[in-house]
């Protein structure tokens, strides 16, 4: 009988939602063993560690909630190491990057779907294997943002209506405006395949895009789709007129940036900040060297 793993967060903004559009449809569904894995209080990594254990091949595991469930279920499938493990993605969170990249399949096409190969960024820090990103990578001002959507009062205003990213842009302004002067960023020398380093020039943020949008603004591309290449940008986005540049091109155009199949963020001293994937974020302390590239394994994906 085949296995189906069921990853889910009863903490979620909108689990009624996932209770009652899949877990009871799931119930009795027959051919199928089914299984749940409950997304613990800790953090993805422990999360998606205690999933991997529990993976074994030829399993389809689908991850119903936000970005930060399916970057759990994402990151346990590539840490189990498991054959042909095949990912569904249902969007249930305010986002919904990783869904909306793989073309928001429902439930009864993941179960009957073929799935394709797809190929996740890698991130390193200091030589070890930190995480897997499906959709992008942020280091600095934009990774430190995402606390203020941790709020009580704006994780209520973002469950109602159909208007979160006007009110998240509005929930940012505020912050920017509180916060652009602090020194988000270290200096570092950005470098890559070709062995050339450029200075960071000050820079607040670097970003590594692999999936079709960040946060549903910013316009990237079908990455993920390649075994090789990934849209890699820094910038000075604690400055109005920087910012206001990037936003604009990538709301109508796309992040602004150059294609790379590899990039390294070296520091000039051990430092600490903030480093966020699919809208999961964590302060790292004693980061000297930062590396990107796609993941040597592909993920097998059931898209729409």
């Amino acid at each position: 009988m085949k296995r189906l793993i069921l990853v889910y967060n009863p903490r979620s903004s909108h689990y009624t939602k996932v209770k009652r559009d899949v877990i009871t449809k799931l119930q009795g569904l027959s051919g199928w063993m089914i299984g749940k894995f409950e997304v613990a209080d800790t953090d993805v990594d422990d999360n998606a560690g205690r999933l991997a254990k529990i993976l074994l091949d030829n399993d389809l595991v689908i991850s119903a909630g936000g970005d930060g469930t399916a970057n759990i279920a994402m990151n346990g499938v590539m840490l189990s190491g498991r054959k042909d493990v095949k990912l569904g993605v249902l969007g249930y969170g305010n986002f919904n990057d990783m869904a909306r990249s793989f073309g928001k399949p429902k439930l009864q096409e993941i179960l009957e779907g073929k799935p394709t190969k797809v190929w996740p960024l890698e991130c390193s820090i200091n030589g070890k294997h930190w995480r897997y990103g499906m959709c992008y990578f942020t280091i600095g001002m934009f990774a430190e943002a995402c606390g203020v959507f941790d709020h009580p009062k704006t994780r209520r205003a973002l469950r109602k209506g159909n208007k979160r990213t006007v009110f998240s842009l509005g929930v940012l302004i505020q912050w920017w405006v509180r916060q652009h002067r602090k020194q988000f960023m270290p200096e570092f020398e950005l470098g890559g395949g070709t062995g050339e380093y450029v200075p960071s020039n000050k820079a607040s943020d670097y970003m590594a895009v692999n999936g079709k949008t960040v946060a549903k603004i910013m316009r990237g591309g079908k990455y993920f789709l390649q075994k090789d290449g990934f849209l890699s940008a820094m910038g000075k986005m604690n400055k109005f007129w920087p910012l206001f540049a990037m936003m604009v091109r990538s709301v109508f155009h796309r992040v602004p940036g150059i294609e790379s199949d590899y990039d390294e963020l070296v520091f000039k001293k051990p430092s600490r900040m903030m480093f966020q994937a699919e809208g999961e974020y964590k302060m790292i302390s004693g980061v000297e060297k930062v590396e990107i590239r796609k993941a040597t394994a592909p993920l097998l994906v059931i898209m729409k």
